[in-house]
């Protein structure tokens, strides 16, 4: 897949966040990169047959203090390669990367990895 065409799959993931939510994203900035960096993977400890569909760096709302101005933007970078070797089609490659977006996304209101997976069960949940 092109990265234009990943691109526009990342836009429809941002899309599909509900709009209370859209609203309140602030100073950050969302990329692609096609796979995370040694940096990255070091920084977080991940294993080498670990895979990583995407990341979020910055200071998450829940930390920003009043005094939180003229700050470089938070980053979320969603990961082309990881996400297009573990889906099978290209409606497999939305639905990871809207889940990715979404839980990034996530981070960057505060939440952390624990709270994030109890939400994403709960989307889980009413979906069905």
């Amino acid at each position: 897949m092109t990265q234009e065409k990943f691109g526009e799959i990342v836009a429809e993931g941002i899309d599909a966040i509900p709009e209370k939510f859209l609203r309140k994203l602030s100073n950050v900035a969302v990329v692609i990169e096609n796979n995370p960096t040694s940096e990255q993977r070091k920084k977080l400890k991940l294993r080498h047959n670990w895979t990583l569909f995407g990341l979020y760096e910055g200071i998450p709302q829940s930390a920003r203090l009043g005094n939180y101005t003229g700050v470089l933007p938070d980053k979320i970078t969603i990961f082309q390669k990881p996400i297009e070797d573990e889906a099978e089609s290209e409606e497999e490659v939305k639905e990871i990367v809207k889940n990715t977006v979404w839980h990034e996304i996530a981070h960057h209101f505060g939440m952390d990895e624990s709270a994030v997976r109890k939400a994403e069960e709960k989307r889980r949940i009413k979906r069905f």
